[in-house]
């Protein structure tokens, strides 16, 4: 479909903005046509009251309905077929092998939340019968289920323009629990937000929706988004990015006179930390291992493990030198915006100008026309880490940080002062991981997910998964943003005491018509 630079409000086009901007295509350093309309304070009071109106409609939706909505929208997204990926590769410099994994990621969880919905038990309803002769104190009828929290606003990433985009996991998430959806499409892939926004759109229409389910706003404008956010119809926020702008997000929201919550993924350095039985065992592995990580996806993903401990010792010298060979030999990869490679240069040079620090970078220079980042690893004493602010935070894209730790008493100091992650790894053989306790207790604080001899580089889209962590790798390390439970950010509980049937939701009826598990007089039951 052609592409015409403009915001996508229910089921109407806008093009009203003055200003402009264009899309960028970071392997040949050139602007994408064609110009996207910034978005308007009359584009954002027209999707809000289009949201509004949606809220109670989607919010009393038979999950039948939402879930065959969910399937339309990943039927749409497939209908796109290769003019999607070959915009997603043009405006993002990723490639289209890459792309089409991440457009199965983004269908896959579509359809994983349909299934959600359609089986219906996440809303944990919760029922407690009354007992009018109780004494001294009749019970009464009680009954608590989950219920859309109302519309929400989602933030585009960079690094993921279809998975944690206009229909990703946040999206997703935000419909399945019932809720009508405002994003703010990423600046960096405007062409590809239009493109889906147009999908998700159709299926709308299809499915009888109203227009209010979705709309993508275009903008560049910092204080668009902190409208977006500030706007009393708003009622919560999932974003994917920088420290900088989620925070700045997050105070915005909490200075409203009703603040509500964001959910914001942000900074994560991932550590890795090698215990000396698998250092001396398997030193080499773990170094191929360690620079594949690093390097996947030019180091731009937020699971990248940019911080690795090591106990000197037995297999450190193979550690070394094999770690040197892989990132002399590695050669850099496009970075996805000019802005990134930039801030990615003068963050490692910073971090490698500390005294006491060395630095080993690919030998093949970047082209810098293409927009690339040169792999490299930075190796330090524990001492010199401790000492200096510029190591100890993540340095997005393709490098990392090797501490160097006298003994193992250090190494859990090192564990101790990090602050929150996304991931945590320990490398270790089984025999002297009991010996760590401390350690594996330490980053049960410090991260969201635990890696036992694996590389925290790609995260498994499922029931299980938590992706989330202490702050500043999440604004609420409660709640994950992939996976199945990611659909709890966005409901609330609401129960409902002394209702007749027919005032009550189909959930939490008499005799289960639903037959959905729930939770009866404290008992786990579909009865």
């Amino acid at each position: 479909m052609e592409l015409l630079g403009t915001s996508i409000i229910g089921s109407s086009r806008s093009a009203q903005g003055e200003k402009t901007f264009s899309g960028f295509n970071p392997r040949a350093a050139a602007p994408l046509a064609p110009a996207f309309y910034e978005a308007t304070a009359e584009d954002l009071k027209r999707a809000t009251q289009l949201a509004a109106q949606a809220a109670p409609i989607l919010r009393n939706l038979p999950p039948a309905r939402i879930s065959e909505f969910l399937l339309a929208v990943k039927d749409e997204i497939l209908a796109l077929g290769d003019a999607l990926l070959e915009r997603a590769s043009s405006e993002s410099g990723l490639d289209t092998v890459r792309l089409t994994g991440e457009r199965a990621r983004t269908t896959n969880q579509l359809a994983m939340f349909a299934e959600l919905v359609k089986e219906g038990s996440w809303v944990d309803a919760r029922i407690e019968t009354a007992l009018p002769d109780r004494k001294p104190v009749p019970r009464p009828d009680l009954r608590r289920m989950l219920r859309a929290i109302g519309p929400v606003a989602v933030f585009g990433a960079s690094n993921f323009p279809l998975a944690f985009s206009v229909a990703g996991g946040d999206t997703a998430a935000a419909l399945a629990a019932g809720n009508p959806v405002i994003v703010k499409g990423h600046p960096a892939h405007p062409g590809t937000s239009e493109l889906v926004a147009s999908a998700v759109a159709k299926a709308v229409a299809k499915c009888g929706l109203p227009e209010g389910t979705l709309s993508l706003l275009q903008s560049t404008e910092p204080s668009f988004s902190i409208a977006l956010v500030q706007h009393p119809v708003i009622a919560a926020v999932g974003f994917t990015g920088s420290e900088r702008a989620g925070r700045a997000l997050f105070d915005a929201a909490a200075k409203r006179p009703i603040p509500i919550p964001v959910f914001a993924e942000m900074g994560s350095v991932n550590p890795i930390f090698i215990l000396p039985e698998a250092l001396a065992e398997r030193a080499e592995s773990i170094a191929e291992g360690l620079f594949k990580s690093v390097t996947a996806g030019s180091g731009q993903f937020c699971t990248c493990p940019g911080l690795v401990f090591v106990v000197e010792g037995e297999g450190l010298p193979v550690l070394l030198k094999k770690l040197g060979e892989h990132f002399t030999h590695g050669l850099p990869g496009t970075m996805l915006t000019p802005g990134i490679a930039k801030a990615f240069e003068d963050h490692f040079q910073k971090a490698a100008s500390v005294a006491g620090v060395s630095a080993h970078r690919s030998a093949a220079a970047p082209n810098v026309s293409h927009t690339e980042g040169q792999p490299g690893i930075i190796i330090v004493d524990s001492k010199t880490w401790f000492e200096n602010d510029p190591l100890q935070h993540e340095i997005f894209g393709p490098s990392t940080i090797l501490v160097l730790c006298p003994s193992t008493a250090e190494l859990l100091a090192s564990a101790r002062a990090l602050s929150g992650n996304l991931t945590a790894t320990i490398h270790a053989t089984p025999a002297e991981l009991p010996g760590f306790k401390d350690l594996l207790d330490t980053l049960t604080e410090k991260a969201g997910r635990i890696v036992f001899n694996g590389y925290p580089t790609g995260v498994e889209v499922g029931t299980a998964m938590h992706h989330g962590g202490p702050y500043p790798a999440t604004t609420d390390s409660k709640f994950t943003s992939v996976g199945t439970a990611s659909i709890l950010r966005f409901a609330r509980p609401v129960c409902y005491q002394g209702f007749p049937q027919e005032a009550l939701p189909a959930q939490l009826h008499d005799g289960n018509p639903l037959g959905i598990w729930r939770m009866l007089n404290g008992t786990l039951t579909r009865d």
